[in-house]
């Protein structure tokens, strides 16, 4: 059988390792990680390969040939662009005429390849691919298959709702010629993305192989050191290089040690190496070809590459070295610190954790350095939650930072785009963050319309209102004051989708963001307030009943929360005739942010007073001005899914067989409504973004979230809170309805929520467990895993995207049973956790 091995890859996220080589020449213990590769399939039979390639692709064949010194026969087979996967196998198409094998130069394995090749053979299968089992399966393609090993769907990276198995593949796939059959030559087509999919709907035999060993990706830095690691604690099968000179260190031949250095395994020392005397090396250390290792140095699980030279008392802790670089005397490298090739660090200098520095640089004697070079932060887990990009002040959210990221938002954009940017109506933290960004989209050549301080919803109207192309909305969180939030939206005023979040954070972290020359760069230009209010202002007007409000002369009771809505409010309610009592108007940066408590003690002075003073509803409206909180006529405070309940049985009423979406989290009480209105219930996944994406869809009239946010498409498809104050408004004057008769005419429901800790390695685990043990009672998959318990009972199981914990949601007959059942299944999930 011949093998395809995959070699083109650019391997960005090594970067500034892979600046000056491809990914599979990055050595691991001595040898490119693709030499490795080659063993392995010398190993199990396979002799003739063709290799694929493209960046860098002559380091490749200059350093493996035609393969005669590695027992090998190979044929290359270049690509002039990105083909993808699929397409760069079909570009050495006239090779394969019977089955083959594909598998990652740039991975280590230690697989029984033989045992994967059989194994297709018996299942007779069109493709086999490879799968394992990992912690964190997010940024791998998630395969799930029956009890037969037969494919029965693919998730491409997906988030960890979308996670209902912690198997993944592992690109390493045996195929029959003919899926070559099923594309154009010299377009791009990707296996995990086009292909399999395309086999698995036509039905065709695709088969995934799940396999023991040792499997990595080698995809970023953290695995890279990890990968060198394990190989020199045996935990995947290689080949390493040299003699075993005993307490786990390997030696190659010429290599110098000192009779007073001391070294604690599992240590590898390339060939003509020099270890001086006093010098400490504690493993897992790699000390590359020709590198000296000086007088009292310390080296910490640290590795070196060729021709480096470590100073005098220098210190390497946790740190990678690239190839012919200097580390001179009493320099520290800190933890998770990278320095490129051909580079000096001076004496004294001090490289910070997490610091990368590109090659050919030169660090000044004595310089603390606290940011990468050229351009960089600290590495995190990824830029983006929930809530957009989070962080501690000054903290996690630096200016620096700040400047960085816009710098990379506005590198997926095109040159002299415009890019809108606000913040909210904190004073000094906001605007700090939002002025460092404001300082970083120029530099990408993006010209910024400063739009000041307005409310989200007014923000998300003028991108998608203007020629902007994106827009960008700095704000204290509403949960914690010491936490900034910056939401990014496109140019439909949206936020990003996941594709474009995972550009800005590629970006980011390869540290390579486009800068522009001096004549390209952005303006910086500031919009008159009154211009950008008004232009949300006219288009409200125009889709609410303002006639029908003011004729029915509502009173109400609203909690502005010290927020920027008081811009906008007052004149809505003198337009519409509402005699309004106002509380907390005061733009106190101080209490802009409330915990859950003071939100909780708001609600009940809101109540107290609508029901004293006999109003028709009290409002409180979010500081940013996207949700409410609601209280009605009764003085009954009214939650988020009760007001999802009512608002959906308002617009069902008033629309006849329209749609409302809401998330998996409702209440089976939607269902009910929508029946006796001829109406229909859209379930979708919880995340904002999966909930303003549904608002689109035809037939939608309304998308609420079970937390007080309201999206009415007619005007903007994404969440409004003072949109939802007057469709409120309008709805109860329409039908001349009270609101306590609204909510006393609802059907019954009783809900239960809890959470579980979950460390993020075993997620997916108990999500590939839960999949397979409920898979007859599970209902459709939209976010998490829900069971169906029977009528108006079910279980929504919901990994957190953000937190290493799950939540879990639970419906029944009443409170007691609800709460009863959640604990359960939060039991369930503990124990899986094992």
């Amino acid at each position: 059988m011949k093998a395809v091995v995959m070699a083109g890859g650019e391997g960005s996220r090594l970067r500034p390792l892979t600046i000056k080589r491809p990914k599979p020449m990055v050595p691991i213990v001595g040898k490119p990680v693709m030499e490795h590769i080659l063993n392995l399939l010398k190993r199990h039979g396979i002799t003739e390969v063709i290799v694929t390639v493209q960046y860098l692709a002559s380091n490749i064949e200059d350093y493996f040939g035609n393969g005669s010194q590695f027992g090998m026969r190979i044929t290359y087979s270049r690509e002039d662009v990105p083909l993808g996967t699929a397409g760069s196998v079909k570009n050495a198409e006239e090779h394969l005429t019977e089955p083959f094998l594909v598998i990652s130069g740039d991975a280590l394995t230690d697989y029984n390849l033989s045992d994967i090749i059989r194994f297709h053979q018996e299942k007779q299968a069109l493709a086999t691919l490879t799968l394992a089992h990992v912690h964190n399966p997010l940024e791998y393609g998630v395969i799930i298959t029956n009890e037969d090993g037969h494919i029965t769907q693919f998730l491409e990276k997906p988030s960890w709702g979308e996670v209902f198995s912690d198997t993944i593949n592992t690109g390493i796939y045996v195929l029959d010629p003919r899926v070559l059959t099923y594309f154009e030559k010299n377009k791009p087509f990707d296996f995990s993305q086009d292909l399999f999919p395309l086999l698995l709907k036509k039905g065709d035999p695709i088969y995934g192989y799940i396999a023991s060993g040792y499997w990595c990706d080698v995809g970023n830095l953290s695995e890279y050191m990890r990968a060198n690691a394990d190989a020199l604690q045996g935990r995947v099968q290689i080949e390493i290089p040299g003699r075993h000179i005993g307490n786990s260190i390997w030696c190659e031949e010429g290599v110098e040690i000192a009779e007073d250095a001391q070294l604690y395994g599992p240590v590898y020392l390339g060939h003509d190496c020099k270890i001086k005397s006093g010098a400490i090396i504690h493993g897992p250390s790699i000390i590359g070809h020709y590198t000296i290792v000086d007088e009292r140095a310390q080296v910490d699980r640290s590795i070196i590459w060729n021709n480096s030279y470590i100073g005098e008392r220098a210190e390497l802790r946790g740190a990678l070295v690239g190839s012919s670089t200097s580390i001179k005397s009493k320099a520290v490298m800190f933890e998770g610190s990278v320095i490129g090739d051909n580079s000096i660090v001076q004496e004294g200098a001090i490289i910070q954790p997490n610091v990368k520095i590109w090659p050919d640089k030169e660090i000044e004697t004595g310089a603390v350095v606290n940011n990468s070079i050229i351009w960089g932060s600290q590495g995190r887990r990824g830029l983006f939650g929930r809530y957009g990009v989070t962080g501690l002040v000054n903290i996690d959210l630096t200016p620096e930072f700040a400047a960085s990221l816009g710098a990379a938002y506005g590198a997926i954009l095109p040159k002299g785009s415009i890019v809108a940017v606000n913040r909210d109506s904190s004073h000094r933290t906001s605007r700090m963050i939002k002025r460092a960004i404001v300082a970083g989209l120029p530099s990408a050549g993006i010209n910024v319309h400063d739009i000041n301080q307005v409310p989200i919803p007014v923000a998300r109207y003028y991108v998608r209102n203007t020629e902007s192309v994106g827009g960008i909305h700095v704000r204290l969180s509403p949960h914690d004051p010491r936490i900034v939030d910056i939401k990014f939206f496109d140019q439909y005023g949206l936020d990003i989708n996941k594709a474009t979040e995972r550009k800005v954070e590629n970006l980011y972290f390869r540290e390579d963001f486009r800068r522009v020359y001096i004549d390209d760069l952005g303006s910086i230009e500031v919009q008159e307030n009154e211009r950008v209010l008004n232009l949300y202002l006219e288009g409200f007007h125009k889709v609410v009943d303002e006639g029908l409000i003011r004729q029915r002369k509502f009173q109400i009771v609203m909690d502005y929360a010290h927020g920027s809505t008081t811009q906008l409010l007052p004149g809505i309610f003198n337009r519409l005739g509402v005699d309004v009592i106002i509380l907390n108007t005061s733009a106190d940066e101080s209490l802009v942010t409330r915990t859950k408590d003071e939100v909780e003690r708001d609600l009940q002075r809101l109540a107290t007073i609508t029901a004293a003073l006999h109003t028709d509803l009290g409002i409180r409206i979010d500081p940013a001005g996207e949700r409410i909180a609601v209280v009605d006529d009764r003085g009954r405070i009214l939650d988020g899914m009760k007001m999802l309940a009512v608002m959906t049985s308002l617009m069902l009423r008033r629309f006849h067989q329209a749609t409302v979406a809401a998330p998996v989290t409702a209440p089976s009480a939607l269902q009910h409504i929508a029946k006796r209105y001829d109406g229909h219930i859209l379930h979708t996944r919880v995340l904002p973004q999966a909930l303003m994406a549904t608002a689109s869809r035809e037939g939608v009239v309304l998308v609420g979230d079970g937390e007080g946010g309201f999206i009415f498409p007619e005007f903007l498809p994404a969440f409004d809170g003072m949109m939802a104050v007057a469709k409120l408004l309008e709805l109860l004057a329409y039908f001349e309805a009270k609101l306590s008769e609204v909510v006393d005419d609802l059907p019954s429901y009783y809900l239960s929520r809890t959470r579980v800790a979950c460390p993020w390695e075993h997620k997916g685990k108990v999500m590939r467990i839960l999949s397979e043990q409920y898979r007859e009672r599970r209902a459709k998959p939209i976010d998490g895993i829900k069971i169906d318990l029977g009528s108006k009972e079910w279980v929504l199981v919901l990994p957190d995207a953000d937190r290493p914990l799950f939540h879990v949601v639970a419906e029944s007959e009443s409170s007691e049973q609800a709460q009863a059942l959640a604990e359960k299944y939060a039991r369930v999930v503990s124990g899986l956790q094992q």
